[in-house]
């Protein structure tokens, strides 16, 4: 963790979308747009990049429970292929945006207790 500061806890900066330090500032803007910084601290949040990490982290949970789902669905009332077409497509987007923010927003946390990205220079990255 950062030694300078306490970390806001992981709940509520993973859940309400807040600063991983104080807790209280807009970690987003927009819908999955991470802030330049915190609104209330000033954190900087440059170096709190979290790539694929949270898209890996639904598509793999929910394919197995979508294939498992639309398995048990044909099986048990053998509707026809349109019904699977429009069930499951809505399905994966209204999950995907129920909890894509929650999980950017917890690897960002976690980012901010165990890497040091206060101090980080993005022109060592070109």
């Amino acid at each position: 963790m950062n030694k300078n500061h306490q970390a806001a806890p992981l709940l509520k900066a993973a859940l309400q979308g807040r600063c991983p330090r104080c807790g209280e500032g807009r970690l987003f803007h927009g819908f999955i747009k991470i802030a330049e910084k915190c609104n209330v601290c000033s954190l900087s949040y440059a170096g709190h990049d979290t790539g694929d990490g949270p898209a890996f982290f639904i598509i793999l949970p929910l394919c197995l429970i979508v294939a498992g789902s639309a398995l048990l669905v044909d099986l048990t009332f053998r509707p026809p292929m349109w019904v699977h077409l429009i069930i499951w497509p809505m399905f994966i987007m209204g999950v995907t945006a129920a909890v894509i923010r929650p999980i950017k927003a917890t690897m960002v946390a976690l980012q901010y207790r165990h890497r040091d990205v206060e101090t980080y220079d993005d022109s060592a990255q070109q």
